[in-house]
């Protein structure tokens, strides 16, 4: 596929938008890259880096190989996503500390058109495909209720596995990754080893994370060939099921004091008008609508860019 600057350059602004929703524990970068018309490209791309691809570039150079794994894609991507990650983590974090009602609004409203349009890339509807569907909403809510482990845990074996749970999770449709880790106890861990520079940890965490992306992304993409529409039907169900997660209202049920700030340890989703202090609705509403039209103007251009 030929692309021009402007292309790659606009791939990074899905790679931006990727990122900035994994910041958020309970919004999926993997939703973001299916609206936006990158997902089964993506999968293609990261199952093109095997062993074959290595052969490739023995035999027949570095130029040969990068393009048989779509690396331009691929850079293009990952660059938005660090850059995102790097540049808008402080700013994310100051507005789920001081507008948590607003900034769960705008996620709410997206994800409600996100499941919208996912549902609509369904073309034939069967009792099957509404089965699974219901079935990925189950499990999807489910994990939402999930409350954490206990503890904090600091292991090798357990960063590894926790870094590939939460890459598989990032690149689901509705299951955050960020969310993962909260609910494995390593959250935490994760943040400490990025803030204090503990090369270790990361280390594992990526490597996990690395082993994680290549081998989950080679099943869905097996399931996109062998059972198209039922992964789409449960892959709509896990972005349905994950509203719960980001529902902008909720009652503290359990919380903890850790390193000096107040972490919230389980809570539940209630009505804005059982909300104790300012539901801020109008505003919230204002914020959600916000969030349903960046949806529906990216689907609008895509669709403009394919006519």
């Amino acid at each position: 596929m030929q692309r021009s600057f402007k292309d790659y350059f606009i791939i990074s602004l899905k790679g931006i938008a990727m990122g900035a929703a994994d910041v958020v524990p309970g919004v999926s970068g993997g939703t973001i890259a299916f609206i936006s018309g990158i997902y089964e490209e993506l999968l293609d791309s990261i199952n093109a880096v095997n062993f074959k691809a290595l052969m490739i570039l023995k035999s027949s150079g570095l130029k040969v190989m990068w393009k048989a794994i779509n690396g331009n894609f691929l850079i293009s991507l990952l660059l938005g996503i660090a850059l995102s990650i790097v540049s808008l983590a402080r700013l994310i974090k100051w507005l789920l500390e001081n507008k948590p009602i607003l900034v769960w609004s705008f996620f709410f409203g997206l994800v409600i058109a996100s499941v919208i349009y996912v549902a609509k890339q369904i073309k034939t509807w069967s009792f099957m495909t509404i089965f699974m569907l219901l079935i990925g909403t189950g499990i999807g809510y489910y994990i939402t209720i999930l409350p954490p482990m206990s503890g904090s845990y600091t292991s090798n074996w357990f960063l590894f596995i926790a870094g590939s749970l939460a890459i598989c999770a990032m690149i689901l449709p509705g299951i955050s990754g960020g969310f993962i880790l909260l609910i494995l106890g390593a959250y935490k861990p994760a943040l400490d080893a990025l803030n204090n520079w503990d090369f270790k940890s990361i280390f594992l965490l990526i490597s996990g994370a690395v082993v994680g992306l290549l081998t989950f992304s080679r099943l869905l993409k097996w399931l996109f060939n062998k059972y198209h529409t039922l992964t789409l039907a449960v892959l709509t169900g896990f972005i349905l099921g994950s509203l719960n997660k980001i529902w902008p209202w909720k009652m503290v049920l359990e919380s903890e004091i850790i390193n000096g700030k107040l972490k919230i340890i389980q809570e539940k989703s209630i009505s804005p008008f059982a909300f104790e202090g300012n539901p801020e609705l109008l505003w919230a509403v204002f914020m959600a609508a916000i969030g349903f039209l960046v949806i529906v103007l990216l689907e609008k251009s895509a669709t403009i860019k394919e006519n």
